[in-house]
């Protein structure tokens, strides 16, 4: 991990200890933290579903800065219902609201770079929930 960018990300986006945990070797960002991330970066994000079971939901994510609308970042959330952890990604009957969780999390993470710091957002896996 990069320290020294890491730190940084905290600064700018205002970020408290409150946002952000260490899980394993991975550094995770709160709900709260990404809505700050967001809002400080004037991102907006589009969805659009791509798949929608009853058990099995794709949601796709697209976001870019308003200043540069040009850059865009495309990704997806899903989330499969199962009858435990072991069976699918969450045992959550919401997974339409859970996979667009998910690719918010996702879009607005890799629009800033976070990702390439090791940084991942607390709804894009159940195994990253603060314990």
């Amino acid at each position: 991990m990069n320290k020294e960018k890491i730190t940084e990300l905290y600064r700018n986006f205002e970020l408290t200890k409150d946002d952000i945990f260490k899980h394993k070797h991975y550094l995770i960002i709160t709900r709260s933290g990404i809505e700050k991330i967001q809002s400080k970066s004037n991102i907006d994000v589009n969805f659009h579903l791509e798949k929608c079971e009853p058990n099995f939901a794709v949601v796709k994510a697209t976001a870019f800065k308003r200043e540069t609308p040009d850059v865009k970042i495309e990704t997806y959330g899903s989330a499969l219902k199962g009858a435990s952890y072991s069976d699918g990604s969450t045992n959550s009957w919401y997974t339409t609201e859970l996979a667009e969780k998910r690719a918010l999390s996702r879009a607005i993470l890799k629009l800033v770079g976070a990702y390439q710091l090791g940084i991942f957002g607390e709804d894009e896996s159940d195994e990253f929930k603060r314990k």
